[in-house]
Parts: C-alpha cells; sequence; structure tokens
C-alpha cells in the first residue's frame, strides 16, 4: 500500500515530465535537425523518475551524487518560461545546486560562526581549523589530503568541533554518506584482529572516497589505535597522485586524542601565573611541544608512520576551560532547551563542576562534556 500511494503522489511529477515531453516534440516541427538532443533531454527526465520515485533499474550516471539540470546550446531555442519550468521542478527534488554534487555544502561562513558562537575558550582552534579548512577548500590542486590532529583533555571540544565540521561541509552532517567516525576501542578492540582491520579499513576509505569527491574521515581516541592500522592507510594521506588507480587528495583526516593534553595545561597555567591573558597563548608556545609530545606518547599513534613520516598537517591544541567558559557552556545547553537561565543558575551549574589543579583550581576536570546533562538537576 504504501508503494502505491509513493507512486500515486509522484504522478503530477511523470505528467510534468510527459509535458514537456510533449512540448519538445510539438518544437521539433520547427527545429527538426536537434531533434536527437530534445529526445536525450525526454529521455533524461524519464529515467529520473524511472530510478528515483519507482525504483526501477538506474542507466549510468543516474544516481543524486552527479545529475544535474541538462544544459547546453540544446536550450537555446526553448521558452525561457519551459526551462524556468523544468529547472524548478528539477532542483525542487534536490539534484540542483552549486557545488555539484548536493551532499556537499561547504559552508565556510557557517563554520565560522560556530566556531566563533558556540566554542568556547579556544582561540587557537577557532584560527587553526577555520584557516586550514579554508584553504584545503579553495585550493582544487592540493598535493595531499588535509590532515589535523586535535589534541587536549576531554571535554574541551574536540569532538564538537569535529562534528562542526562534518555539519557546515555536509548536507547531513554526521549522516552524511561522504563523512566517516571511527572510535579506536570502539571499531578496532582486538589486537589480535589488526590484520583484519587493516583490510577493513583500507576497503572503507577507498569505498567512500570512490563515492564522494569530498570526504571526511574522524579518528577518535586515535592514541589506541594500533600502529598497523595507521600504517596500513599512510598511503592515502601522502603526496600521491594516485593510490592504486584511486586519487585521496580531496580528503579530510582528523585525529583526536588525548595526547599532549597534560602539556597544553601547563602552558596555560604558566600564562595564568605570569599575569597573561591565555588569549596571548600562541601556535608558536604549543606546536613544537604537541609534535615533540606525539612522538614520545605511548600508543600506537605515535609509533606510526604517520608522526615520523610528519603527514600530519596541523596539531591543533585545545586549552583547559575556565569558569567563565563552563558558565557560557551551560547557556548554550540551556538555550538549545528552550531555556532562558537567570545569572544565579548558570553560576551554581559551573560551581558543581570539579576545577584543578588543587591550588589554584582553575580548569575544569571535565570540560563542558557532562553540563548538558548536568542542567536538568538545576531547572526549576
Amino acid at each position: 500500500m504504501r508503494d502505491f500511494t509513493r507512486q500515486f503522489t509522484s504522478f503530477p511529477v511523470l505528467m510534468l515530465v510527459l509535458i514537456f515531453s510533449t512540448l519538445s516534440a510539438v518544437s521539433v516541427k520547427a527545429h527538426f535537425l536537434q531533434f536527437d538532443s530534445i529526445s536525450n533531454i525526454s529521455t533524461y527526465y524519464f529515467n529520473y523518475v524511472y530510478c528515483h520515485v519507482w525504483e526501477g533499474e538506474c542507466q549510468p550516471n543516474q544516481d543524486d551524487a552527479t545529475q544535474q539540470v541538462p544544459t547546453g546550446d540544446v536550450w537555446s531555442w526553448f521558452h525561457q518560461d519551459y526551462i524556468g519550468m523544468a529547472t524548478a521542478w528539477y532542483c525542487s527534488l534536490g539534484q540542483c545546486c552549486e557545488s555539484g554534487d548536493c551532499r556537499i555544502t561547504n559552508n565556510i561562513t557557517g563554520l565560522e560562526r560556530d566556531l566563533q558562537l558556540r566554542l568556547h575558550g579556544q582561540h587557537l582552534v577557532q584560527s587553526v581549523v577555520l584557516k586550514a579548512i579554508q584553504g584545503f577548500i579553495n585550493n582544487p590542486d592540493s598535493n595531499k589530503p588535509l590532515t589535523l590532529s586535535f589534541h587536549g583533555w576531554s571535554g574541551t571540544g574536540k569532538n564538537f568541533v569535529a562534528r562542526m565540521v562534518a555539519d557546515n561541509l555536509y548536507r547531513d552532517g554526521m549522516k552524511s554518506e561522504c563523512v566517516r567516525l571511527f572510535i579506536a576501542p570502539f571499531h578496532f578492540p582486538h589486537t589480535r584482529l589488526v590484520d583484519v582491520y587493516k583490510g577493513q579499513l583500507k576497503e572503507v576509505i577507498r569505498d567512500m572516497v570512490l563515492r564522494c569527491p569530498q570526504t571526511l574521515f574522524i579518528f577518535d581516541e586515535a592514541e589506541k589505535l594500533h600502529p598497523g592500522l595507521i600504517d596500513a592507510i599512510k598511503p592515502y594521506l601522502g603526496h600521491y597522485d594516485h593510490v592504486d588507480g584511486v586519487s585521496y587528495r580531496r580528503a579530510i583526516f582528523l585525529f583526536l586524542s588525548n595526547i599532549a593534553g597534560a602539556a597544553i595545561n601547563e602552558v596555560a597555567l604558566d600564562f595564568w601565573h605570569s599575569g597573561q591573558n591565555r588569549e596571548d597563548i600562541g601556535m608558536e608556545d604549543l606546536e613544537h611541544r604537541l609534535r615533540a609530545e606525539s612522538m614520545e606518547a605511548d600508543g600506537g599513534f605515535a609509533q606510526s608512520e604517520l608522526m615520523s613520516g610528519h603527514l600530519i598537517d596541523f596539531f591543533v591544541p585545545f586549552l583547559p576551560l575556565e569558569y567563565r567558559h563552563v558558565r557560557l557552556c551551560a547557556r548554550d545547553a540551556y538555550a538549545a532547551r528552550g531555556v532562558e537561565p537567570d545569572e544565579a543558575t548558570l553560576d551554581e551549574v559551573a560551581r558543581a563542576m570539579l576545577y584543578v589543579p588543587k591550588e589554584e583550581k582553575l580548569f575544569s576536570a571535565q570540560g563542558c562534556k557532562s553540563i548538558p546533562q548536568r542542567i536538568s538537576f538545576f531547572l526549576p
């Protein structure tokens, strides 16, 4: 019954296709020499409806990732009203967009806005991530995939920023078929199966790159990855035109880890003790330390050729969050529920968090990670 309803409600769409076909056929009398092109357009629209509405066997290149409204000289003779109707109808089906692939939005303005308004206490992340992503997207001739390594304590925003990137670069965000999240202890839990994981990981990455012109791969808890797993995908991150006939240059790899979290906190604490603003901390104060800590840390991430091969483009430090940042996170969490809390409530939420070091009580030990769950306790 559901299939019948779907086909029945699609009847107007079919009728529109037939109308265009009829109009094309009528116009042939005056433009007989262009009959083949007109016929191709009619066939194109019929194939689209047959493939996507009735779920018949699709013709080659009839998927939603590549199709666009037919263009060219054939339309020059067609009345502008008909062209407008055809384009409006086709785009209403979600098949028409500036990028050429409707799954990819590359909304850099939205990414910049989200980083500035929704991410708190991370001025380095806001700058580095935005510039790295924007530069990569604006350079179609990049000689390698973009590889970023996020470092910092839990709760400082690494996963949050990864989701922001996905949400602004892809129409369906983390659910996009062009985005894949791997959680090391969940997807690759057994060391004895590392050879199996290698084959599976390589196959997944290759398949996604073939299906999507721009892909995003996120590896959470990357420090727990077996070194063999990272080395297995090393060729995909390198300066190669093609690997086994496939180009990976339009892929983005994000590695998230807690490596060097203590070193980042130490720098932030030193700035606080010296009376300097945390906003004065620069990449020059942290990037070399992040690289060194990553090389010396325990675990597969440090032992892999990803580090020794210098394949990471940017080491991105996430600073520890202070009381004022926790208040902002609480404000955002309430706003997401449609609640406007008073200042006293925000202070209650922030005070309930654990702060370290023991003497200074400066940084939230959990960052903002548990804030969305905690605010329920303080709701009236």
